[in-house]
C-alpha cells in the first residue's frame, strides 16, 4: 500500500539545494529568453523572404540569427543582445526593403 503522508525526513529543505536550484533557475529563464528572441528573428526572417521577396538576405540573416543565438547562449553577459541585434536589422529589412 501506499504511503500518503509525506515523510519529514525526504521533504523539501531549501538549505540542501538553493545553489542549485538558483542556478538551474537562471540557466532555464537564460535560454527562454535567448529563444524567444531567435525564434522572433526566425519568423521575422520568414516574413522578409515572404512579403518582400528577399529570401538570399533573409537566408543569409536566418544564417546570422543562428551564430549569434550560439553566441548568446554560451556568453550570460551578451545574451539576448546578440540574436536582439540581427532582430532590429530583420525588422528594419522588412520596413525599409
Amino acid at each position: 500500500m501506499a504511503q500518503t503522508t509525506p515523510n519529514p525526513a525526504s521533504a523539501y529543505r531549501p538549505e540542501m539545494d538553493g545553489r542549485a536550484h538558483e542556478k538551474t533557475y537562471d540557466a532555464f529563464t537564460h535560454f527562454t529568453t535567448v529563444a524567444s528572441v531567435f525564434v522572433t528573428c526566425i519568423v521575422v526572417g520568414l516574413a522578409v523572404g515572404g512579403v518582400k521577396h528577399a529570401w538570399i538576405s533573409a537566408a543569409f540573416m536566418i544564417l546570422l540569427a543562428h551564430i549569434a543565438t550560439a553566441i548568446g547562449l554560451f556568453s550570460t553577459s551578451i545574451s539576448w543582445r546578440a540574436p536582439g541585434a540581427v532582430l532590429a536589422v530583420l525588422l528594419l529589412m522588412l520596413l525599409l526593403y
